[in-house]
């Protein structure tokens, strides 16, 4: 395998200080890190990135993840080992990631259990990471981005 193109974040001057810049302002929200990486995992699932299920996988098992949870977010419904706070994201997660599968996008159940879960700063860093993850999930597959590559 091998990639269409070097990846458009590091095409554009400034794009991928952007997105770091993003991502650090996520971490400011009060999610804790270990359910961002979750999110992350899933919406990588979900559009299928190589690259993002691979660095994901691996950064959730370097901060000490355990493998019951990473082997299980594809199935987190039907999976023992996620918090209800986990559950209202990873639904969220799925609900943003997969917008026109719906004709309500983000059905108001699912906003109103992560309005239980988190407060304002958090459900803004839940929605900013689960864009931003997207965003690179979008990026990487159209580029087709060898997954344990370096970007080039």
């Amino acid at each position: 395998m091998q990639a269409r193109m070097k990846n458009p974040a590091l095409v554009l001057p400034d794009a991928l200080q952007a997105l770091l810049d993003l991502g650090k302002a996520v971490s400011t929200g009060g999610v804790p890190p270990a359910t961002l990486g979750l999110v992350h995992l899933r919406a990588s699932q979900i559009n299928g990135c190589s690259v993002c299920v691979d660095a994901g996988f691996r950064d959730l098992k370097k901060a000490g993840e355990r493998d019951s949870r990473l082997f299980a977010v594809a199935a987190w419904r039907d999976a023992p080992y996620f918090t209800e706070a986990e559950r209202a994201a990873l639904a969220l997660t799925e609900a943003v990631t997969r917008l026109s599968d719906r004709s309500e996008g983000v059905p108001d159940a699912i906003w109103d259990d992560v309005v239980q879960h988190y407060d304002e700063p958090a459900r803004a860093a839940l929605v900013l990471a689960i864009a931003q993850s997207n965003i690179w999930n979008r990026l990487n597959v159209t580029v087709r981005q060898v997954a344990g590559t370096p970007w080039s």
